[in-house]
This record gives C-alpha cells, sequence and structure tokens, in this order.
C-alpha cells in the first residue's frame, strides 16, 4: 500500500515538473496552439468559401430578385459554350489576400442590408449609380482583375472580332490609352443605371 502512495505521488510531482508539460518535446500550450490555429484556420477558410458561392450571393432577396434577375439575361450566364461567370468571378479576387480585403470590405454592404438601404426596388433603383460607380472604381483600380481571370487580350482572336473590337482590343494601343475592361463593358452583366 505504501509503493502505491509512492507511486501515486511520483506520477504528481512528475506532471507538476516542467519536463512533464511537454508532449515529444514540445510544449504541451504550443501544441494546444497549434492544434487551435488549424482549426481557426480551418473555419475561416471554409466560411471564405462558403461566402463565396452564387446561393449565398442571392441568398438576400436584394440580390435574387433585382440583380440577380438582370444578370440573367446576360453572356456571361447563358451562351453558347455553357460557360458561366458566378457573381464573385467578377465581384471577388481570386488571390487570397485581395479576397480578404474584398471581404472586410463586404461588411458595409452587411450593415446597409440591417438598415434596409436597399430592400426595395424603388431604393435600389435610387442607389444604382452610386453602386456601379463604386464598383467600376473598383475594377479600374484593379485593371480589371476580375475580367482578366476569364479573359486574356494575349489569347483573343481579334480576327474573330469585328473592325471596331479588334482595333480596341489591340495590346499596344491598349496600353496607350491607358484603359482597362470595364471602360467599354461597364453594362456587361447588369443593366446600366440612369444618369443623374
Amino acid at each position: 500500500m505504501a509503493d502505491d502512495s509512492f507511486e501515486e505521488s511520483r506520477w504528481r510531482s512528475l506532471w507538476r515538473s516542467p519536463r512533464s508539460r511537454l508532449m515529444f518535446g514540445i510544449p504541451v500550450g504550443g501544441v494546444v496552439l497549434f492544434v487551435a490555429g488549424i482549426v481557426f484556420w480551418g473555419g475561416f477558410n471554409w466560411a471564405m468559401e462558403l461566402s463565396n458561392t452564387e446561393e449565398f450571393c442571392i441568398s438576400c432577396h436584394e440580390m435574387r430578385d433585382f440583380v440577380y434577375e438582370e444578370y440573367k439575361q446576360t453572356i456571361h450566364y447563358n451562351n453558347r459554350t455553357g460557360v458561366r461567370a458566378v457573381c464573385t468571378d467578377c465581384h471577388v479576387p481570386k488571390e487570397w489576400i485581395y479576397k480578404v480585403v474584398r471581404k472586410v470590405k463586404a461588411t458595409n454592404e452587411l450593415y446597409h442590408k440591417v438598415l434596409g438601404t436597399i430592400n426595395t426596388k424603388e431604393k435600389f433603383e435610387a442607389k444604382r449609380l452610386e453602386l456601379a460607380e463604386n464598383v467600376w472604381a473598383e475594377m479600374r483600380a484593379t485593371d480589371s482583375r476580375e475580367c482578366r481571370n476569364c479573359h486574356s487580350l494575349e489569347f483573343m482572336d481579334l480576327e474573330a472580332q469585328d473592325k471596331s473590337a479588334r482595333k480596341k482590343h489591340d495590346a499596344e494601343r491598349w496600353a496607350e490609352r491607358g484603359e482597362t475592361c470595364i471602360d467599354c463593358h461597364d453594362g456587361i452583366a447588369h443593366e446600366l443605371p440612369e444618369e443623374s
């Protein structure tokens, strides 16, 4: 019986000793933080990807009832090749750091969702020009980065385009003009707002 007490006492003192706080030579706290980091990172990325789906985008009625209905009438939704660009293809960068920045900016959209800023067709139409100008400014600032995820001047078959498009898409002339995709294609996926 004395031996049992001695063994128990020995294990208690071992657990309290600095050596016992190591697991495979690594501090237990470090292992816990490492595992917590993996769980946090996985959850964060899962949420980022979940919010990058068309279903998520049209889950609020403002998007589903207004802009999504317009988008369904465009070539980005239905075309001869069967290739479809969804909301996030145009509105969310692919590169991780830019995607995170865009998601942070999107918190402003949540704020306005709660306020009901564009929750009716009339309110949406009243804000359409401002909203469109914000998107166009962002696209100009990034040289239409999201357009270029699918469209590249390098791979365009200029001979298959009409004369006007061929002239506008000529890479050298494009660079001279300092234009970007959105300068000519601003109404490609949504109705253009009425100028105020």
